[in-house]
């Protein structure tokens, strides 16, 4: 594939986003980054565009060779719920009208691991998809969307659908960050056994990989994104204390009372409108293991720029080293 080629990179102000716009750059391709949030890392590449809006989509695609879709609802707070079917299938369904009429033939897709939801195992990807949310409902509904449009012209569309897990990495502010700060601060509590584990994807292989992605031919080609070996909670709470000097042991809850704890504050949420850290949902999700299976990416030529170990290490000297140093004097 031509590196000179156009992308419309939709939801490329967004964590996995700014990083990816750099990797494309680098590699030889003309981003336009299409957002319904202003880049402030490139704002001359910006395109005002919102998945909810053919027109605005049809508009700011015009001219692209290639759609990279990463906009999503996904956080577990989202309010009203029907947000998740307005961006992730209305949204899918819109990307793919858009491709049709500008002739575009290849999109990417960040879908999610999620879609397999607590099933158990190490779904692959030819696992049954058993979503046990709205956000992993939708992503298998929009992926649905992708295949139906793929499947009108098969020998000259291609559709890459990448699902990540758990995404982490420098100016990220989700799970991984969260835990981090928690035990950086001292106010970690480990709930359950800590023997679940977990998998994890570090944002500068996540992008690369979807990089690597635009080499496909025609067909769609589904993957996983897993930066393997998992580790249980305990590995990754003792490789966190290690890296950021904080060694020593964890208080623990059982698991049933952090469950009537979270139960108790989603009572609370319910009623006053409040938000809060710790709901039910993730206190399941914190104690589950939540593995999956990077079968076929291992049959790839991809290999990822960092390993787990040194994906970490980078993001905790960036977020919680570093910037505790003090500035240095510099003389005038």
């Amino acid at each position: 594939m031509s590196s000179s080629q156009k992308i419309a990179l939709i939801g490329g102000s967004g964590f996995i986003g700014t990083r990816l716009a750099a990797d494309l750059w680098r590699s030889g391709y003309y981003v336009s980054i299409l957002d319904i949030q202003m880049t402030s890392a490139y704002p001359d590449f910006f395109k005002a565009a919102d998945v909810r809006s053919v027109d605005s989509l049809r508009d700011a695609c015009r001219g692209s060779d290639i759609i990279i879709n990463l906009a999503a609802a996904h956080r577990d707070d989202v309010r009203p719920l029907s947000l998740y079917h307005d961006v992730n299938v209305t949204g899918a369904e819109n990307v793919c009208k858009v491709a049709d009429e500008l002739n575009i033939r290849t999109i990417v897709f960040t879908s999610s691991a999620a879609v397999y939801g607590l099933q158990g195992g190490e779904p692959d990807e030819d696992a049954p998809h058993k979503p046990i949310n709205k956000y992993g409902e939708t992503k298998s509904a929009a992926e649905t969307a992708y295949r139906a449009w793929q499947e009108k012209d098969p020998g000259n569309r291609t559709l890459v659908i990448v699902r990540p897990t758990v995404v982490f990495g420098i100016g990220n502010r989700g799970n991984v960050h969260t835990l981090i700060e928690q035990i950086d601060r001292g106010h970690f509590v480990m709930i359950g056994n800590g023997e679940n584990r977990k998998s994890m994807a570090y944002v500068e292989n996540v992008s690369a990989f979807l990089t690597h992605c635009l080499n496909f031919g025609p067909g769609t080609h589904v993957f996983n994104y897993v930066d393997k070996p998992d580790m249980t909670m305990n590995e990754l709470v003792s490789t966190i204390r290690r890296l950021i000097g904080k060694p020593g042991g964890n208080l623990r809850l059982p698991k049933g009372l952090g469950a009537i704890a979270g139960t108790g504050l989603d009572l609370i949420s319910n009623l006053t409108g409040k938000t809060f850290p710790i709901s039910k949902v993730r206190i399941d999700k914190f104690c589950a293991t939540t593995i999956f299976s990077a079968r076929k990416l291992g049959q790839t030529a991809f290999r990822p720029p960092k390993n787990l170990q040194q994906a970490l290490e980078a993001t905790i000297k960036a977020e919680f080293v570093n910037e505790k140093k003090p500035e240095t004097n510099r003389a005038a």
